[in-house]
């Protein structure tokens, strides 16, 4: 079986990333959040390194977002009816999201809120 040229994978891609953020809350929430913590950034001048981690998150957070989403779509597909192993796949993929936005979050308070004091002249 011959594969897609590799712009049609990119193509596929992207329909998975546009989709997912067409769909689901929570990649929406995640995606407001790279915005604002963005604003805040630029406005806070914070330092190339900062940047750096805050895209690392962003990028960690987002594609586990889109993994979640694709466990989440896999079981659905194989059953409907409320299964141990279903339930077990679905919610250690979501914990593996809130585990990244809460070092995330925790990050972001280390990197933000000494800046907002300094703003704050405190």
């Amino acid at each position: 079986m011959k594969k897609d040229p590799l712009y049609k994978s990119f193509g596929y891609a992207f329909q998975g990333i546009f989709n997912t953020i067409r769909t689901e809350r929570n990649i929406k929430i995640h995606c407001v959040a790279a915005i604002l913590v963005t604003i805040f950034g630029i406005w806070l001048q914070i330092s190339k390194t900062e940047w750096m981690i805050c895209f690392i998150l962003f990028g960690l957070i987002l594609a586990l977002e889109l993994v979640n989403t694709a466990v989440e779509a896999t079981v659905d597909l194989f059953t409907e009816e409320r299964k141990p192993l279903a339930k077990k796949a679905k919610d250690a993929a979501a914990g593996a999201v809130l585990v990244a936005a809460i070092f995330a979050a925790v990050i972001g308070i280390l990197i933000f809120i000494p800046k907002l004091l300094e703003v704050a002249g405190l």
